[in-house]
């Protein structure tokens, strides 16, 4: 790679390895319509921003880890198709919350606290089982949010959701046949995947009681009993009595906080650390 890489102006020395991206919603009508709250669309958006960030993230850990190379290419491509959805959802929060930020900002200049994702995304990836596992719950749940969000009164929020069912629907679709996979294997690896849904069970409370899309037509209620249905479903096929391994409420013991409120692990810090490096190396670079 030689300078002229590297570097998009040698007046200014810019490092511009990875420019030429436009805004992901240029050319659209980005005016909020009356009658939505702009507040609440920003940090809706917001939210499910850092959720697809976050999980997208977790996902590239698996780059040369996974089992297999086909593996290992399917779980990069729902990573990239996360990324996809949090430039979009990014974009539409700069425009919302009037500061007009690009998804630079928000994916690489904040810190831990200023993060509003789901904590179950930033879980360390542990094995294969707990990836695929948390990759059902975390797609089951969005996918139940974006198909509500498809009527949403924000037409571009609608148009974003309308893009990601298809996206989730897959995301959906591979993790529930590595599940079934997993209950129907060996011995080993049912309980591999029953660790992992015990593990995962007191998290699932979060999405499931997550109003934040509930004002622009995503009703908990109706989100989590869709989750939830979905969920037994791929349960059952994998063997599975889904009461033994997952709440099948939104009321069932979880643990406390919340990180739509900002409530963190100590495992978000150091993922983003290494995530917002090189952008905070070269605060001044066109990405």
């Amino acid at each position: 790679m030689s300078d002229e890489d590297l570097y998009v102006d040698h007046d200014d020395a810019q490092w511009a390895f990875g420019t030429g991206f436009t805004d992901p919603l240029h050319g659209i009508d980005q005016r909020v319509p009356d009658g939505v709250d702009a507040g609440d669309l920003a940090a809706c958006c917001l939210a499910l921003g850092d959720d697809a960030l976050v999980s997208a993230q977790r996902l590239a850990e698996w780059c040369t880890r996974a089992p297999e190379l086909e593996e290992e290419l399917a779980l990069a491509n729902i990573g990239l198709d996360l990324l996809g959805q949090a430039r979009l959802l990014y974009a539409r929060t700069g425009r919302a919350d009037g500061t007009g930020r690009g998804e630079d900002a928000y994916a690489y200049f904040r810190d831990p606290d200023d993060f509003r994702n789901l904590r179950l995304a930033e879980l360390p990836g542990g094995d294969f089982a707990f990836t695929i596992t948390r990759l059902l719950v975390l797609s089951a749940w969005r996918l139940a949010v974006f198909e509500e969000l498809t009527g949403a009164p924000d037409p571009v929020l609608a148009a974003i959701a309308a893009k990601s069912v298809k996206e989730l629907s897959y995301h959906c679709h591979y993790a529930a046949v590595w599940t079934v996979r997993f209950g129907d294997g060996t011995h080993e690896s049912r309980n591999r995947l029953r660790t992992a849904l015990l593990d995962i069970a007191p998290w699932l409370a979060e999405p499931l009681t997550d109003r934040t899309a509930a004002g622009l037509g995503a009703e908990s209620a109706v989100v989590a009993d869709r989750t939830l249905r979905r969920l037994a479903d791929v349960l059952v096929r994998a063997g599975f009595d889904p009461s033994e391994v997952l709440p099948l409420s939104a009321s069932a013991p979880a643990i406390p906080g919340s990180g739509r409120d900002g409530d963190r692990t100590e495992h978000l810090a150091p993922l983003l650390t290494e995530l917002q490096s090189i952008a905070r190396a070269h605060p001044q670079a066109q990405w």
